[in-house]
């Protein structure tokens, strides 16, 4: 299955550490949303996070989410427009593939696939058990310490690997963040996680060449919101999103 991307723009609201630059060749634009030509956000050099984040609890609080997804949801929406909650599903476990490859320099199909080429997949009718199963598998990769060194391959893009284990990261956090509020549950990230996504996502915030026409532009949130509050909000997502 090929990764599928969820382009992150905001659906209307209703009633050790280690630095990490791009590439000099990379054009700054937000993960999570890659497009032909399109890069990632530069990181400043104040990201003062682990080196080698563990992708276990964002990938675990995400399972615990899918136990909560009831078969008459599967067609409701999600914060990602074009999305239904199954094509929400069927995007993580392609990612959660595709992200294992990149962690083993395995490149091919599921890495090397540039996305909006190719048809959307369908949901597996054994998601239920192959999810949770790609979602451990995609942490344990990263748990390598081989899998942060060098360059890797995804969605047609080669980058610094250190780059795509917190891209890989962010994926878990804010799509765990949609599947919950899609579904009407709590939402329950790791603080570490949190501060990972937000240093990775905040320097794109206030440049839109930075965020590219890819991504939405970032929603404001209240001084001292809640950090998953401000996450979602650099992300383009609204953290008040209702369905």
């Amino acid at each position: 299955m090929s990764w599928r991307y969820c382009y992150l723009t905001a659906a209307p609201r209703r009633p050790g550490t280690h630095t990490v630059r791009p590439p000099p060749s990379s054009p700054r634009a937000a993960p999570m949303s890659f497009r032909p030509g399109h890069g990632l956000p530069y990181m400043s050099d104040d990201t003062n996070t682990p080196a080698h984040p563990d992708l276990g609890a964002a990938a675990a609080e995400l399972t615990r989410l899918l136990d909560g997804v009831r078969d008459d949801q599967l067609a409701g929406p999600t914060p990602c427009p074009a999305y239904p909650v199954r094509d929400l599903l069927a995007h993580v476990l392609g990612l959660s593939r595709a992200f294992q490859d990149a962690a083993r320099k395995e490149t091919g199909p599921s890495t090397g696939t540039a996305p909006g080429t190719v048809a959307p997949p369908e949901l597996p009718d054994d998601w239920r058990s192959a999810l949770p199963k790609h979602l451990a598998a995609m942490a344990e990769a990263w748990r390598d310490p081989a899998a942060w060194e060098g360059e890797t391959q995804i969605g047609g893009l080669r980058l610094p690997a250190a780059v795509t284990g917190r891209v890989g990261l962010d994926e878990l956090v804010v799509h765990g963040w949609d599947v919950a509020v899609s579904t009407g549950q709590a939402y329950r990230p790791a603080p570490a996680d949190l501060e990972v996504s937000y240093a990775f996502l905040a320097p794109s915030k206030d440049d839109p060449a930075a965020r590219g026409t890819a991504f939405g532009p970032a929603v404001e949130v209240p001084d001292g919101a809640p950090m998953l509050d401000r996450v979602i909000g650099v992300s383009g997502r609204d953290p008040g999103w209702a369905g």
